[in-house]
């Protein structure tokens, strides 16, 4: 058995002033039923750190039965591990059962990713089965001292993120380790430990088998961040991005315009949840799957001589089915991707009509702002993001700027030219009076 570190109130942050209403409730009940209670995880190590936590989680001795038992408001989810979700108000407290050692007994598939992890344990037990060395802090609500079995608060201090045994097992457990090594990493400003990183490029292949759903969600925890530029450059030094987007990290490779847009869109997305404006997973998404499918669409002019509002639909498609194939994409933000992606071609089409019909569409402004970055990265002309800039401010629409001399012999000239246009009339059987009123060749 090993003896834990225990870092008495006096000696450590967190106060329970800092944790919230719904998490001290869930703590005390169970105290008070019997049970052992802990804060853990990523509470804990961002208190201690310093940063404001998302969410708390508790661990408990109480089976899941036992802890539906004492709330009313408890809903078990979960196959692989049962997790107890306890709400009070619009607060849901996540609580788990100490989980137990693993062993040959457990289900897993031909990589070694456990499938089935209902084996409950102690505490000591639970503390090596966490992932990272700073997620295996427990905060005890019975003498608010902090527990740490793994030297936990040692790289705390140090500004390191370490797994919890063989790097390589622990992966092949869950893979999806891999993408918080990153994502906690620079949440913190830490650093990897040299042997949590070594086997990240060779293992990442391993992503494949992680089911679509949810490396939907963990591409939205690590790129729709405060750091999500520091992430995807980690994703892509590790090898980790060209598994989630082999289609952008080939466009990146072929086209360094592709980097400076993804990179620009990160950016901005980090920027505006500093500000705490709303970002929309739709808008990440487009943005980090705009590269293929502009590398598609000007393949589908070029070779094919596709219109360009035919080839931008063409592309989008085939870009966003060879997408959906390794994260699933809910329909609530596919749709709203393949509107943005599809209204670009027709920022070109500036002539009064057209251009005013697209600033009434709802999805205008979102696809505004994708030019916008389009054009930051060098992948539209800077002019035609001004333009549509200034088509906004008035209720007359800006002139457009020659961008070619017209040919010799245009009669119509540059576009928004002041010479009317003679109107045409139609011909056709329609017109024509009974016995042949139209031209003859003797004429």
């Amino acid at each position: 058995m090993t003896e834990p570190t225990r870092i008495p109130r006096a000696e450590h942050c967190i106060s329970r002033s800092q944790i919230s209403p719904g998490t001290l409730k869930v703590l005390y009940t169970l105290k008070d039923a019997g049970y052992e209670a802990y804060m853990v995880g990523g509470g804990v190590r961002d208190l201690l750190a310093g940063l404001e936590p998302k969410d708390f989680d508790i661990a408990t001795n109480a089976h899941p039965e036992q802890v539906k038992a004492l709330f009313r408001s408890c809903r078990l989810v979960g196959r692989r591990f049962v997790i107890c979700h306890v709400r009070f108000g619009d607060e849901i407290t996540e609580v788990t059962t100490f989980r137990g050692p693993i062993t040959d007994s457990h289900e897993r598939d031909e990589t070694g990713r456990i499938l089935s992890d209902n084996e409950y344990g102690t505490l000591e037990q639970d503390a090596f089965r966490r992932d990272f060395t700073v997620n295996a802090l427990y905060y005890d609500i019975r003498d608010y001292s902090i527990v740490d079995f793994a030297n936990g608060l040692a790289d705390l201090q140090r500004g390191v993120i370490r797994l919890i045994g063989d790097p390589e097992l622990r992966y092949r457990e869950d893979p999806v380790r891999m993408l918080r090594a990153v994502r906690i990493a620079n949440k913190l400003g830490f650093k990897l430990a040299a042997e949590t990183a070594k086997p990240i490029p060779r293992l990442a292949p391993l992503l494949g088998e992680i089911p679509a759903a949810r490396l939907f969600d963990e591409v939205i925890k690590v790129l729709m961040s405060k750091d999500a530029v520091a992430s995807f450059l980690k994703l892509r030094e590790l090898g980790l991005f060209e598994q989630l987007f082999p289609q952008t990290d080939a466009a990146i490779e072929a086209d360094a315009r592709s980097y400076n847009f993804v990179a620009g869109a990160l950016l901005n997305t980090a920027e505006r949840i500093k500000r705490d404006a709303p970002v929309n997973p739709a808008f990440l998404y487009a943005a980090l799957l705009w590269p293929p499918v502009v590398a598609r669409m000007r393949d589908l002019i070029a070779r094919q001589g596709h219109h360009p509002n035919v080839a931008s639909v063409q592309a989008c498609e085939e870009v966003l089915a060879q997408a959906l194939s390794r994260i699933a994409i809910p329909k609530r933000f596919s749709l709203p991707m393949r509107e943005i992606w599809q209204l670009q071609p027709r920022f070109e089409m500036r002539k009064g009509g057209r251009a005013r019909r697209l600033l009434t569409h709802p999805r205008f402004r979102a696809a505004y702002d994708f030019l916008l970055l389009r054009a930051q990265a060098g992948e539209a002309p800077q002019e035609l993001a001004e333009w549509w800039t200034q088509a906004q401010t008035g209720a007359e629409l800006p002139p457009v700027r020659d961008t070619a001399p017209p040919a010799e012999g245009d009669d119509e000239g540059a576009e928004g030219a002041s010479a009317p246009r003679k109107r045409r009339r139609r011909g056709g059987r329609r017109n024509r009076k009974p016995g042949g009123g139209g031209s003859s060749a003797s004429e």
